[in-house]
């Protein structure tokens, strides 16, 4: 214990903590805050993208500070039987541009780096390193933790920067390539022109399981850049394994997780797409909450911000029922239909369905029609349980 008491203690410097940090800093400079991170860098090896849709002006104006790559010109969708540009712009964040970013915003001495979280209270954090850190108000922003109370299943991506030896030739984004094998679950390859001779290539997958197979994705990478006639230098690369949770008792996770008097955020507090596991608009949104009630006592930002967890929960409920829809649509190798049909919707029901803000009219657009699988047949599906996460890990 230094004796000093700084105002906000952050633990975990992922995405949701650094942008809590900034809305802080901005909104109000004169706190002292900490933001306390286990590993050698904030926001780790990551790269977060969103549609400008996603964001309301207070949501782009808090990111405006951070160097962003942005598309114009929309984005393209692949499928089997269509295929289809939209004009949502589009944007994304790199780890480095974002630490980089923070370091240049934040107050002196703000980030820590090297410094995992042994144990939080509603009075401060305890490093593995035995430090003691105090604070008026402590947040809880570690990252998901798997659960038995949410069930759902798994995407599972690998992705690859690379400098190619000629010009590439694209000028928008590829969300979403699924004139791919699909190996057993929904697979497309994401691509991402970063320059005119870069590019960010993944290969993710909609699976059952969260086993990531380092050596097969690195190898289909591999086979898509050869077909797509691109070869160039590696200059990074990213795995992960993301929840999609199609259910579950959220009340009983929040409880699992509770420690009195600290407030919980990001993804270990449910805020989540439920579908696409995007987590920046929610991030953006909650960061600024946390900044407009700063002064709050500990105990009641805490209650603050859990009771709006539980709100997105139940506002969220129609994407993790098209999860299950999707996990439940017969064979793996099929499931790809589903967003094929998707992506001949309109494009404001498309930018909706991202942003989570999904109208009845929206809703009822998804869900109606000849889907691969039945509506009756699907709704089934839905109150059927799943495996707990906690077991699929």
């Amino acid at each position: 214990m230094t004796g000093r008491r700084h105002d906000i203690a952050i633990a975990g410097g992922g995405l949701s903590g650094g942008l809590i940090a900034l809305a802080l800093r901005r909104a109000r400079p004169g706190l002292d805050v900490v933001l306390i991170e286990g590993g050698p860098a904030i926001g780790g090896n990551h790269r977060w993208s969103w549609f400008a849709s996603d964001l309301d002006s207070a949501g782009t104006e808090l990111l405006s500070p951070l160097r962003q790559t942005r598309w114009d010109e929309g984005y393209d969708v692949a499928f089997p039987a269509h295929r289809r540009t939209l004009t949502t712009r589009y944007h994304s964040l790199s780890s480095v541009d974002f630490a980089a970013g923070l370091a240049r915003e934040l107050a002196p001495g703000t980030i820590r780096c090297n410094a995992p979280v042994a144990e939080l209270d509603a009075s401060g954090l305890t490093l593995a390193s035995g430090e003691r850190i105090a604070a008026r108000t402590v947040i809880d922003c570690r990252g998901f933790e798997p659960t038995p109370h949410l069930a759902g299943g798994w995407q599972v991506f690998m992705g690859r920067h690379l400098r190619t030896a000629t010009p590439h030739g694209l000028t928008r984004p590829v969300i979403m390539d699924a004139c791919v094998t699909q190996h057993g679950a929904y697979r497309f390859v994401y691509v991402l022109p970063l320059g005119l001779d870069e590019l960010f290539v993944e290969d993710t997958y909609y699976a059952d399981s969260p086993q990531l197979d380092r050596s097969a994705l690195s190898g289909r990478i591999d086979a898509y850049c050869t077909v797509q006639g691109w070869q160039g230098e590696l200059l990074g690369h990213e795995t992960g394994v993301l929840p999609v949770v199609t259910g579950g008792n959220f009340a009983a996770w929040q409880e699992g997780l509770r420690v009195p008097g600290v407030t919980r955020a990001g993804a270990r507090a449910g805020f989540v797409h439920p579908l696409t596991s995007y987590t920046l608009p929610q991030a953006a949104a909650l960061a600024r909450l946390i900044a407009q009630e700063a002064d709050l006592p500990g105990e009641q930002l805490a209650a603050l911000v859990e009771g709006e967890a539980a709100r997105h929960w139940r506002g969220t409920a129609f994407y993790r029922k098209l999860g299950a829809m999707l996990f439940g649509a017969g064979e793996p190798d099929q499931r790809y239909r589903i967003f094929e049909r998707f992506y001949r919707l309109p494009e404001p029901t498309v930018e909706r369905f991202y942003a989570a803000r999904s109208t009845i009219s929206d809703m009822a657009r998804v869900l109606v029609g000849k889907p691969p699988v039945p509506v009756l047949g699907a709704m089934r599906a839905l109150l059927a349980s799943g495996a707990p996460m906690a077991e699929r890990a």
